[in-house]
């Protein structure tokens, strides 16, 4: 019996009759927004942590206080997609995601020097924390372009 009934919902699940469009949409819309969410959190959360090692160069603009205002930003953001999940929200998700992503990226294996104010932000090497901003950035700036695209359909379909 138990058998049959799973057998019948995972039928239904796949072809799409089990629960009406409207509701699978909004799930799935639903899931996109925790999953932008969760990754900028996680950016937030790794940036404010790291924000006090990286302060210890001297100057006015030092790493900790561009960790502090990636975390800020983030922060904002996430809040923004949380209450809205509006596309111009999932838009600003995704750039800064993506551009966070990108200076990670270019700091760990380009060692560019500073840049007018700016300090050198060269580090080569993987540790915990870099590793889990980077997972939290890539996956909160492909679901922002996956939310993106998902309200722009939807509404296309209304």
């Amino acid at each position: 019996m138990a058998r049959s009934v799973l057998e019948t919902a995972g039928r239904g699940l796949r072809s799409g009759s089990a629960m009406p469009g409207g509701r699978r949409r909004w799930l799935v819309l639903a899931l996109v927004r925790l999953v932008v969410v969760a990754g900028l959190a996680i950016d937030s959360y790794v940036h404010f942590d790291l924000a006090g090692l990286y302060s210890e160069a001297g100057g006015v603009i030092n790493e900790g206080v561009l960790f502090r205002a990636e975390a800020i930003v983030a922060l904002a953001v996430a809040i923004l997609v949380a209450v809205t999940g509006r596309r111009v929200s999932y838009a600003a998700a995704f750039i800064v995601a993506a551009s966070a992503l990108t200076v990670l990226l270019v700091a760990r294996y380009a060692d560019i020097g500073a840049i007018g104010p700016f300090p050198d932000m060269y580090d080569p090497v993987w540790f915990g924390e870099k590793a889990l901003a980077a997972v939290g950035e890539a996956v909160a700036g492909l679901a922002a372009l996956a939310g993106y695209a998902l309200v722009r359909a939807r509404r296309r379909t209304r």
